[in-house]
């Protein structure tokens, strides 16, 4: 683990691209092994260039292999996107709460995501799928943009084939070939049939998105101390030192980035400066 104020140099070990502006960067961790909790992230750094905030997105049982799926929209972002294998970049970390994993135990399971949102929830699937024994129904329900927009489409398949959880997908627009959902995932949340008040939802994505989602989820029976979003809101620093990510009385990340509903509601309306 890297101290929090100065990053570690590590090497990328391994580099896909998803989709157009998606990749994945597999990268060998600071002293060998980089153990996490589904939820967390680090700040992932360019000499001369920045830092930007990235959730982790690999298997938490894996810990000698840190995974981070990026999206290319800024400055850091995207040079990172243009790095090869063997190349170094800076890691500090791990930052912030996780998913309530464990208060998921013996419960049912919604997943929301919507687009690259479903990276940071990749790793609760994971965590579940290696004990899927200890949870009911697990139910994942994935928006992206388009078909081409679809992350880890081989493991969602897979996913589904070995019964670890039910899945649905939905996209923003489609071609004629394109045979699934069209429109927003908050339409996904009627097909969900488990006892909604023994059920623990994960949300991460757009905030309208998720705002939406727990109104849906609200409106069927979820309880809100049972719903929980992950609000990496406009992270600079990690250690609450630059304030740029303060909501409310909280700053996300210190506090979050995964919150509970109650906590968080009061201030989805809020500005950002």
């Amino acid at each position: 683990m890297s101290d929090c104020l100065l990053p570690t140099m590590c090497t990328i070990t391994g580099r896909k691209q998803d989709t157009a502006d998606v990749f994945t960067l597999s990268i060998d961790p600071p002293d060998g092994e980089f153990p996490f909790e589904p939820g967390q992230f680090n700040m992932l750094y360019i000499p001369g260039v920045g830092e930007s905030a990235i959730s982790i997105s690999g298997r938490p049982a894996e810990a000698n292999k840190l995974v981070h799926t990026i999206r290319a929209v800024g400055d850091v972002t995207r040079l990172l996107g243009i790095r090869e294998t063997r190349e170094r970049i800076g890691v500090r970390g791990p930052f912030g709460t996780g998913w309530p994993i464990s208060q998921a135990a013996g419960k049912n399971v919604v997943i929301v995501a919507g687009g690259i949102g479903l990276a940071p929830l990749r790793p609760v699937i994971y965590a579940i799928a290696d004990r899927r024994d200890d949870y009911g129904d697990v139910s994942l329900l994935y928006g992206a943009r388009t078909p081409a927009d679809v992350l880890y489409r081989e493991e969602l398949l897979e996913w589904k084939r070995a019964g670890v959880l039910d899945l649905a997908v939905t996209v923003d627009a489609a071609r004629s070939d394109w045979s699934g959902d069209v429109g927003v995932v908050t339409n996904l949340v009627g097909r969900i049939h488990s006892d909604p008040a023994a059920t623990v939802a994960m949300l991460c994505g757009p905030e309208i998105m998720m705002r939406s989602t727990a109104r849906a989820l609200l409106d069927i029976g979820v309880e809100e101390a049972n719903i929980a979003v992950s609000m990496e809101r406009n992270m600079k620093c990690a250690t609450a030192f630059c304030g740029h990510c303060q909501l409310g009385p909280y700053f996300v990340c210190k506090d979050g980035p995964v919150f509970f509903y109650p906590d968080v509601a009061p201030y989805w309306q809020q500005r950002e400066f």
